[in-house]
């Protein structure tokens, strides 16, 4: 399987475990990333909460994010009145990382499984929020 199809059937089984809460509801943003405007991956909410989600992908090591990733996330969620957030699965275990909660890099920001662990909620936390 290639690194998009990865990342595309990771995003759908994030659709579904919004789905699977009473009162959240979930889509994919399809050709985010190809698109000109700042769009993240999926957009999930419910009544009283909206997120923007960038959802990534690692089995080890460290998740890389540019700056572009990164600044069109805040754009979108500035504009649409959403929380940003950056989702990372490593191979079956998703963390739920705020911008702030990223490391710094030179290029952009990297996401560690440690990090990750230390620093970002688990669904069931992110959704009772």
């Amino acid at each position: 399987m290639n690194y998009k199809s990865k990342g595309i059937n990771a995003e759908r089984e994030l659709i579904h475990f919004f789905w699977g809460i009473q009162g959240w509801s979930a889509i994919r943003v399809a050709g985010s990333g190809s698109s000109r405007f700042p769009c993240p991956d999926v957009l999930a909410g419910n009544r009283i909460r909206k997120l923007a989600i960038e959802c990534k992908t690692i089995r080890q090591g460290n998740k890389y994010l540019s700056n572009e990733d990164i600044n069109q996330l805040k754009t979108f969620s500035s504009i649409f009145g959403a929380e940003p957030w950056i989702a990372v699965k490593f191979k079956l275990d998703w963390f739920f990382l705020s911008i702030e909660d990223l490391k710094k890099t030179e290029k952009g920001y990297a996401v560690s499984k440690e990090l990750a662990k230390s620093k970002g909620l688990i669904f069931e936390e992110l959704v009772e929020k």
